[in-house]
């Protein structure tokens, strides 16, 4: 979580880097739309866990303005505080996260992609560091997935995967081979 200005720089760099666009200095104004937001959900965090008095709250009520626009334009619904540094969405498209899941560094998610709840529970997904979701995932329930763990494209996870270093599809999800995520992720996150 976003707790001070150098949080925000590191935060901001590594998903810079996350989403391979470590060389270039700022986002294009055309074309890098999900860089652009995750930039202004990065500082929307910032605000609204720093913002202090009357002035801070406000500023934090207009960069959440912002947020909600731009989320309902590229088709996110993600809640604020709940991924760690180095978010990497693919492109924009249907992508819904449930307000009570966690979700480590290094996350690369795919357009589709459900990370819920389920049946009235209020406990969501909590996901490792290095995890990669493909294209039209689901995670629904309490269940924890384990670091450096690849999901498959339409794989449906509602058990606990414990074993790290594994890749899963198919539906119910079950465990495919044992290769990592670290493939499927910018290779600058692991010098």
């Amino acid at each position: 979580m976003i707790q001070n200005k150098q949080d925000l720089h590191d935060y901001l760099r590594q998903d810079q880097i996350a989403l391979g666009c470590g060389k270039k200095r700022r986002p294009n104004p055309f074309g890098d739309d999900v860089w652009r937001f995750q930039i202004l959900m990065r500082k929307t965090e910032y605000h609204v866990n720093c913002g202090h008095g009357p002035v801070g709250r406000a500023v934090a009520l207009w960069y959440r303005f912002r947020y909600l626009r731009r989320s309902v334009k590229l088709g996110f619904a993600l809640p604020l505080n709940i991924f760690g540094p180095g978010l990497s969405i693919a492109h924009y498209g249907a992508l819904v996260v449930n307000s009570a899941a966690r979700v480590g560094r290094n996350c690369r998610l795919h357009a589709m992609v459900v990370i819920g709840a389920t049946n009235g529970d209020p406990r969501a997904p909590v996901l490792g560091d290095n995890v990669y979701v493909g294209a039209g995932a689901k995670l629904i329930g309490n269940i924890r997935i384990a670091d450096d763990v690849a999901i498959g494209a339409n794989a449906v996870v509602t058990r606990d995967i414990t074993e790290p270093g594994t890749t899963w599809a198919g539906a119910p999800a079950r465990k495919i081979s044992d290769r990592d995520s670290h493939a499927n992720l910018c290779a600058d996150l692991f010098p």
